[in-house]
């Protein structure tokens, strides 16, 4: 039974939702992935955002560019948490999904992440399903340590090489 929905506007972005699926592979967690038009289906859209929670779907990954309006219905329609990622875009560079995301009106708030950022809205969605799964909240506290050991592996090897050999091996 998936427990993150992961729902696009277009297959343009599926590069940037991959990067959540895979994270939440990574942590085991069951997701289903669709791609659905807000605004060139909204009854396909509408009839997915009111099923999911009877699905066991807990949190919502929306991932939507320009206008951005899938985030936010989601949100409108889903009663559990929802997780927007702006697209970037070929006019903007993003900043119009980033700002139709983050802008929602009082009482349907939509949990925000870097533009393209993937990884980190399934990363968000973990911490989410974590407060009430201590499995997964003890998988995170390893990945957050294997996180600080790579960052701390870097600095060793900079100082122990300096900056310019350090780029050469780049």
């Amino acid at each position: 039974m998936p427990k993150v929905g992961i729902v696009m506007g277009s297959d343009s972005d599926l590069k940037v939702m991959s990067k959540a699926a895979a994270t939440l592979e990574k942590f085991g967690i069951d997701y289903e992935m669709t791609i659905i038009s807000a605004h060139r289906m909204p009854d396909v859209f509408f009839d997915w955002a009111k099923a999911a929670e009877g699905k066991g779907i807990k949190v919502i990954i929306a991932g939507a560019g320009m206008a951005a309006h899938l985030p936010g219905m989601c949100a409108a329609l889903f009663p559990m948490p929802v997780i927007g990622i702006p697209m970037s875009g070929k006019n903007l560079e993003g900043m119009d999904a980033l700002y139709s995301i983050v802008q929602m009106p009082p009482g349907i708030p939509v949990a925000t992440v870097a533009i393209d950022g993937g990884m980190n809205a399934a990363i968000l969605a973990a911490k989410m399903l974590a407060m009430s799964d201590p499995e997964l909240l003890e998988k995170l506290k390893v990945y957050s340590a294997e996180m600080k050991e790579t960052v701390q592996a870097k600095a060793d090897r900079l100082a122990e090489v300096g900056y310019e050999e350090y780029l050469k091996e780049k």
